[in-house]
C-alpha cells in the first residue's frame, strides 16, 4: 500500500533523514514526493513506494554507520540474470568501481517469512551475477547477512553483519557496555512484534494465542539480557546472549541455532529464579523458531526505548490477538483513563485490581505517577535516578493485581515488565478467594485484608458462583439470605444452618464485598464498574442496602449501552466511586437495622409490603442522623469518546466528569 503524505513527513522528520538532507546525501523535492539519491548513479525514486522507506534507510546506514562513500553506492542498477534484466536495489562498489562488494535487497516491512526467503534467493542471484562478496537482505524489521564463500557453485554462510568500509566481519554484533542495540520507535516495535508472532504462528503451526505466549517468553528473555547491569554487571564486555552468534564452518547455522537456544533457555531460567510467578511453563519453541524471533528482536533495545512507545506498542499488538477471544479481559482505555483521573493516585498508596485482566488499571495508575514525576522534575531531569526512583518504587512496591486466567495474567505481567517492573505483584488466582489462600498458593504475603488504599476494577459480569462448588461462600455476607432493609427476618448466626445461605451469587456482587475487605478504613477508595442491574433491579435491593452500610457513595456514572460492545460485552453498566466506612460506623448501621426489625415485628396488623415500608421509614430516620450532608454526584454520560465499534469520536464527556469527581473527592476527604 502506498505511503501517505503523513507517513512520508514522519519519515523525513527523523534525525537520520534531517542529517542526510543537510549533508546533501539525499535531496527531497518541494512536495516531498520524490527522493534523489546523490550517489554513484544519481537515482530518483518516488517516496510513496513502501519499499522506498526501507531502501532509503539502508542507503543512509551504509553511508553513516558503515562509512561507505555515496559515490561508491548505486541505487536500482540493472543486473543481467541470464536472458533477463533485473534491478538490484543497492550495490556497493569498491573504491575503483572495479568490484561489487555488497548486494542489498530491500523489501517492504509487511512481508512474511516466506516472502523474505524469496528475497534472499533473489539477492543471491544478483550477487552471483555481479560476483559480490556480501549480501544484506532487509525489510527494515528483519535483517539477514551473508558472505559468499564460493562463486561456482555459489556457497554462502550467515554472518552477524556486513563489514564496515575496510573492516572485518565479527562473529557477533553487540557487546555489553560496547556496541549495544539502539532504542526503537513505537511503529517499529508493533511491526517487529507482529512479524515475529506471524513467523511463530506460521499459518497454523501454532495457535495464535500459543504463539503469543511463546513470543511473550522470548520478549522476557530479551529484556532480562538487556538488564545485565543489574543482573550480572561482571559480564561487561561479553557478547549479549539474545543475538545471533556465528561459528566457523557452521553448515546451515546448525551450531549457531543450537548455541542460541541454549543461551535463551538459560536467560529464561535466570529470570524465573527471581520471579517464579512470571512464567511457570517452559519455552516450547524449537531452535529454529527461537532463531527466527531473535532475528526480529536482536537489533532493538527494549529497555532503552521510550516507556510510552513500547507500552503502547505492546498494548496495540496484544489487543489485536486477544480482544477477539478474550475481550472481557480488556477495559477500554478511555474508561480506564477516566476512572484513574477521577479518583487520582497518590504514589504512597497501595493499589489493587482484584480482576486485573491485562493490567490496564495498574498501568494507568503507573502512568499517572510517572507523569507527576515529569511535572516535578522537568525536562532536564527526566531519565535521572531521582526521577526514576519517584515512580519506580511505586511500580515495584505499590501496584498489585489478581487475575484468574493464567494466559491473561501472563499478559499483565509482561505489560508491567515492558513498562519497567511491578510484575512481581501480579498473581494468577481467583480474586474471590480470601487473602490467606492467595498467600499460600502464590507465596505472596502482600495481599492482606485492610491494607489497600485504592482498588480499581472491572470484575467479570454475568456469571455466578455456586455454593456447592466453592469452599469460600460462607466468608461472604452477600451469600446470606436475610439481608437488606426490607427483610423482616434477622440474619442467621449459625453458619451451618442451610437456611442461612443462597445457593448461588453473582460474581460482580461478591467482588464488591471482596474489595471491601481488602480496603483499609482510613482512606479506602473503590472505583468499580458494575452492571446497572445492581442499581435498578428490585431483586438487588439488599445489595444496595449492603453498600450503604459499608461505603460512603461518592459518585455514580452511568455509561452508554455500547461502552463494552466492541470487547464482546453488551451489558449496560455504571461506574461507582466509593469510600469505605470505618468499621464502627458500619456496625452502627447494622445494629440500627437489627433493632428496627425487632421493633417492626412487634407491630401487629402489618402485611409484608407495609412492614417493608415501615422499616424503611424508621431506618431513614435513624441513619440520616449520623450521615448528614450526604451528597452523591450523579452523571449520565452519552459520549465516551468512541462508538460501538471502538472507533474514536469527538466530544468525549468523560474528562470533564472526571475533573468534577476528582474535585468532589478532594473536598470530602
Amino acid at each position: 500500500m502506498p505511503k501517505s503524505r503523513e507517513e512520508i513527513q514522519e519519515l523525513l522528520s527523523k534525525e537520520l533523514y534531517k542529517r542526510a538532507i543537510k549533508d546533501k546525501i539525499i535531496t527531497i523535492n518541494d512536495d516531498c514526493s520524490v527522493i534523489q539519491y546523490n550517489c554513484y548513479n544519481k537515482t530518483k525514486r518516488r517516496l510513496q513506494n513502501p519499499e522506498e522507506f526501507v531502501q532509503s534507510a539502508a542507503f543512509l546506514k551504509l553511508v553513516y554507520d558503515y562509512e561507505y562513500p555515496p559515490e561508491n553506492i548505486s541505487i536500482n542498477e540493472s543486473v543481467q540474470i541470464g536472458s533477463d534484466t533485473k534491478e538490484a536495489d543497492i550495490l556497493v562498489y569498491n573504491g575503483s568501481h572495479s568490484k561489487i562488494l555488497i548486494v542489498v535487497e530491500c523489501k517492504e516491512d509487511q512481508i512474511n517469512e516466506r516472502q523474505f526467503q524469496v528475497a534472499v534467493d533473489q539477492a543471491f542471484s544478483y550477487a552471483h551475477a555481479k560476483a559480490a562478496r556480501y549480501v544484506w537482505v532487509t525489510s527494515g524489521i528483519k535483517d539477514e547477512y551473508f558472505e559468499i564463500t564460493s562463486a561456482a557453485p555459489v556457497a554462502r554462510k550467515a554472518i552477524s553483519d556486513i563489514p564496515k568500509r575496510d573492516g572485518n566481519v565479527n562473529r557477533f554484533k553487540y557487546t555489553k557496555g560496547g556496541l549495544e542495540p539502539t532504542e526503537g520507535t513505537q511503529s517499529e516495535l508493533v511491526k517487529k512484534f507482529k512479524s515475529a508472532h506471524d513467523a511463530l504462528w506460521g499459518g497454523g503451526a501454532l495457535a495464535p494465542t500459543t504463539a503469543f505466549d511463546e513470543l511473550d517468553k522470548l520478549i522476557f528473555c530479551k529484556i532480562w539480557d538487556e538488564r545485565w547491569r543489574e543482573n550480572n554487571p561482571k559480564s561487561k564486555g561479553e557478547p549479549f546472549d539474545f543475538q545471533i552468534i556465528n561459528y566457523a564452518d557452521d553448515e546451515d547455522n546448525k551450531k549457531a541455532k543450537v548455541e542460541l537456544e541454549k543461551r535463551v533457555r538459560e536467560l529464561y531460567e535466570q529470570g524465573r529464579k527471581k520471579d517464579s510467578e512470571v512464567f511457570k511453563d517452559d519455552i516450547k519453541l524449537d531452535k529454529h523458531k527461537i532463531y527466527t524471533v531473535v532475528q526480529y528482536l536482536q537489533d532493538i533495545n527494549l529497555s532503552k526505548t521510550n516507556l510510552d512507545a513500547k507500552g503502547v506498542a505492546f498494548q496495540s499488538f496484544m489487543g489485536d490477538f486477544f480482544r477477539g477471544d478474550f475481550g472481557q479481559f480488556f477495559t477500554p482505555k478511555p474508561i480506564v483513563e477516566f476512572m484513574v483521573k477521577a479518583i487520582g493516585i497518590d504514589r504512597n498508596w497501595k493499589v489493587l485490581d482484584t480482576s486485573c485482566g491485562s493490567g490496564g488499571f495498574l498501568l494507568q495508575a503507573l502512568k499517572y505517577v510517572r507523569d507527576e514525576a515529569d511535572d516535578i522534575y522537568g525536562k532536564n531531569e527526566i531519565g535521572s535516578a531521582t526521577w526514576k526512583n519517584y515512580w519506580h518504587e511505586f511500580a515495584e512496591k505499590h501496584l498489585y493485581g489478581i487475575e484468574i486466567n493464567e494466559q491473561i495474567s501472563r499478559v499483565a505481567k509482561m505489560n508491567m515488565i515492558i513498562h519497567d517492573d511491578g510484575h512481581t505483584n501480579i498473581v494468577t488466582n481467583d480474586g474471590l478467594k480470601n487473602n490467606y489462600s492467595i498467600e499460600i498458593e502464590n507465596r505472596n504475603l502482600c495481599f492482606q485484608d485492610g491494607t489497600f488504599d485504592l482498588i480499581m476494577t472491572n470484575p467479570p459480569f454475568g456469571s455466578s458462583v455456586k455454593a456447592d462448588e466453592v469452599g469460600y461462600y460462607k466468608e461472604y455476607e452477600l451469600f446470606e439470605k436475610n439481608l437488606g432493609i426490607t427483610e423482616i427476618k434477622d440474619r442467621i448466626a449459625d453458619d451451618n444452618n442451610k437456611n442461612k445461605w443462597r445457593t448461588s451469587q453473582n460474581t460482580e456482587v461478591l467482588f464488591l464485598e471482596r474489595c471491601y475487605r481488602y480496603l483499609n478504613e482510613e482512606n479506602g477508595y473503590l472505583a468499580i464498574v458494575i452492571p446497572d442491574g445492581i442499581l435498578t433491579n428490585s431483586t438487588s435491593q439488599y445489595v444496595r442496602d449492603w453498600l450503604i452500610e459499608h461505603f460512603r457513595i461518592l459518585a455514580v456514572v452511568s455509561l452508554p449501552q455500547h461502552t463494552f460492545a466492541h470487547v464482546k460485552a453488551g451489558v449496560k453498566s455504571s461506574v461507582l466511586f466509593l469510600k469505605k466506612h470505618p468499621k464502627e460506623l458500619t456496625q452502627k448501621f447494622e445494629k440500627t437495622l437489627t433493632d428496627i426489625k425487632a421493633k417492626v415485628r412487634e407491630e401487629k396488623g402489618l402485611d409484608k409490603d407495609q412492614r417493608a415500608e415501615r422499616m424503611l421509614e424508621l431506618y431513614k430516620k435513624e441513619v440520616f442522623e449520623y450521615s448528614k450532608d450526604y451528597e452523591v454526584l450523579m452523571f449520565e454520560v452519552e459520549n465516551i469518546g468512541y462508538d460501538a465499534t471502538g472507533k474514536s469520536i469527538s466530544g468525549n464527556e468523560l474528562p470533564e466528569v472526571a475533573q468534577q469527581i476528582h474535585e468532589f473527592i478532594a473536598q470530602n476527604n
